[in-house]
């Protein structure tokens, strides 16, 4: 868990070096030479820049110990910071590039010296690329076998795929401009520049979608890996004292957090010092297998009243 969580922050920091020094370029040629687009990618290297110090603000707050007031801990502290992150994404930098754009169709100015837009281009092309490659190792180890949609879909640790999307969509952003940018000047058009714009703009919208819809999930409370919760389930089955598993229910608090409560039958000839004695025993060789499971809660429930309760929502799918 720690390696993972390393990980992480290695994306975050070289996301957050990259978008800076780009955010500066890109201010830069867009007051030399004028350009909308130029102006359109400034804006969001700069909102990413700031995205990636809230996601580093939340890994930090999300690790604070329990205290009295969250006694389970301050993990949602990391979905909540990801999810204004998208909204940031969706308001300044989908806001911000759909305004310019449409200001400069309606006034269309020619783009000066489009040579240093080029050049910044490519040196952000270079700078995303590396931050884009980063995030793209770091979300491949950790997806496995998995499927690139589904790995999104399962993650818990919002901040890989996070990073890799905004990466993802800067570098489309960057084909956008230039080819607005290039369009511009072979045809004389200056307002294809704030077309371009706008098409980042609608870029950004989409990305911002993405990610607030997944965080969201996170945010409310999405249960473990099935595997781990069969795996939970497989320990108590295994004890000498209980009769039946009757089933298990997990949310995630972080990426590596997670609060489990299980149900379970114990035997009617069994007393309630064995009882503790087992609940003992589960509770150790689940945290063993599972450090991720931070708080176990076992409930001495007979089957027919966990099926007649929650048996239909805790049946553990594939």
């Amino acid at each position: 868990m720690a390696t993972q969580h390393s990980s992480s922050k290695t994306v975050v920091y070289a996301a957050l070096a990259g978008n800076f020094a780009i955010a500066l370029a890109k201010f830069a040629a867009a007051g030399w030479t004028g350009s909308s687009a130029m102006l359109s990618e400034g804006v969001h290297s700069l909102v990413d820049t700031g995205n990636e110090i809230l996601l580093l603000y939340g890994m930090r707050r999300a690790a604070r110990p329990p205290d009295r007031a969250h006694p389970l801990g301050h993990g949602r502290e990391l979905y909540f910071w990801t999810f204004i992150v998208a909204l940031l994404v969706f308001a300044l930098g989908a806001g911000v590039s759909f305004y310019e754009g449409i200001v400069h169709m309606r006034r269309p100015e020619p783009v000066e010296d489009v040579t240093v837009t080029y050049i910044v281009l490519g040196l952000s092309v270079l700078f995303e690329g590396g931050s884009w490659l980063v995030a793209l190792r770091a979300f491949r180890t950790a997806k496995g076998r998995r499927g690139y949609i589904e790995a999104v879909r399962r993650s818990k640790d919002p901040t890989t795929f996070t990073v890799l999307f905004e990466d993802s969509a800067a570098l489309i952003g960057l084909a956008i401009a230039f080819a607005g940018i290039t369009a511009a000047q072979a045809l004389d058009r200056p307002e294809l520049d704030g077309l371009a714009s706008i098409g980042i703009a609608l870029v950004l919208a989409a990305t911002a979608t993405i990610l607030a819809r997944e965080t969201k999930g996170l945010l409310i409370g999405e249960a473990a890996d099935p595997a781990v919760q069969r795996s939970i389930l497989a320990i108590a089955a295994e004890d000498p004292a209980v009769d039946h598993a009757n089933g298990v229910l997990t949310v995630h608090l972080a990426p590596h957090q997670v609060v489990a409560n299980l149900s379970v039958e114990f035997g009617d000839a069994v007393p309630a010092s064995a009882i503790e004695a087992a609940v003992e025993r589960i509770e150790t060789r689940v945290k063993a297998r599972h450090p991720e499971i931070t708080a176990l809660f076992v409930k001495p429930q007979r089957s027919a009243v966990f099926r007649s309760r929650l048996g239909h929502v805790l049946e553990v799918g594939d």
